[in-house]
């Protein structure tokens, strides 16, 4: 199953899985997003992402380490 933009939740657990050290309120939306589209088993087009999804995923992604 690829992961898509909606799959907020999963690509927070991804993303902390990959990057253990990193402070996801210290990205900028472009560096996040070339994280998400770099992950293994993410399959959806890079452009159909936008602000609103990127700060989905930045905040799942900080409540999962807090």
């Amino acid at each position: 199953m690829k992961l898509t933009w909606k799959d907020h939740e999963e690509i927070a657990w991804a993303l902390m899985d990959k990057f253990p050290d990193q402070d996801p309120l210290k990205l900028s939306f472009p560096k996040l997003h070339k994280m998400v589209t770099e992950l293994e088993g993410f399959g959806a087009p890079p452009e159909a992402s936008n602000e609103k999804v990127l700060e989905n995923i930045q905040m799942a992604w900080y409540e999962e380490k807090t």
